[in-house]
């Protein structure tokens, strides 16, 4: 597969996606995740006595591109008949990034270079992971992601960089009954000027939409978010309700998507 970025606003859950789809992984059910490296094996330590313990995972701080960290992982499972394989090479951005594509137009070195470095040849596709969805949310989301476009423009990889937009944290009642037909339920009725954007500007075999929760909800009876959102000195963030009933979902299918399957 090669490598992928993944991009959003701060508080998205980039980090904690990385580390519920190491811990899973090993579950082997429908698909194992063996974590290659230093970095990939220090997710799984987090998601096993740190989030299953109640307590948050760090964000991703804004640091020199190159200090940042590379998720290496080998993905393997099967999909009706059709077996897969995966290597996964995952770099997790700050949500600094994106915020500022909302908020400016001008990009200060380090900032330039965080998107240089996220639309390098050999980039194959973005994750990007979206949370909000309350009024307001739509023209942010469309700024920021404007912005990206055009870099991507400048960059020629626009019609070769695949875009898979997830709407993160999908565990919560409003929009949990979207999660089946995220590209309408979700995107097109909460985000219209947002998916508008993507579909106008993107060729459409290198867009796809996606419900994630790398939290999920209590049980199939029980579809309360199996998150509680706490407040503290860095802001809100989020913990689970019960780490016994912890079952994500949809984790592996926009890698699945951004690997060509």
């Amino acid at each position: 597969m090669g490598n992928i970025r993944i991009i959003g606003p701060r508080s998205s859950g980039k980090t904690t996606y990385l580390s519920a789809l190491a811990s899973f992984g090993k579950k082997g059910k429908s698909f194992t995740v063996t974590p290659i490296n230093e970095e990939s094996r220090r997710l799984l330590d987090y998601a096993e006595n740190k989030l299953k313990q109640g307590e948050r995972l760090a964000g991703t701080d804004k640091i020199k591109i190159d200090e940042l960290p590379d998720y290496l992982f080998l993905i393997k499972g099967k999909k009706g008949l059709k077996k897969y394989q995966i290597d996964l090479n995952a770099k997790d951005y700050p949500g600094e990034i994106f915020d500022t594509l909302a908020q400016s137009e001008e990009l200060d070195q380090d900032l330039q270079e965080y998107t240089n470095h996220c639309l390098m040849k050999d980039v194959v596709g973005c994750l990007i992971m979206l949370t909000a969805w309350e009024k307001g949310a739509d023209r942010t989301y469309q700024k920021a992601l404007d912005h990206l476009i055009r870099l991507m423009d400048n960059q020629q990889r626009t019609k070769n960089l695949r875009l898979a937009v997830v709407m993160s944290k999908c565990e919560r009642g409003e929009i949990w009954p979207g999660r089946i037909e995220p590209e309408t339920d979700l995107f097109g009725l909460h985000l219209p000027n947002t998916k508008e954007l993507l579909q106008e500007r993107i060729p459409a075999k290198n867009l796809g939409f996606f419900a994630l929760s790398a939290f999920g909800v209590l049980g199939k009876n029980d579809p309360r978010p199996n998150r509680i959102d706490e407040v503290g000195k860095e802001g809100k963030h989020s913990v689970l309700r019960d780490p016994d009933r912890w079952q994500p979902y949809n984790l592996i299918e926009p890698l699945l998507w951004l690997s060509g399957g």
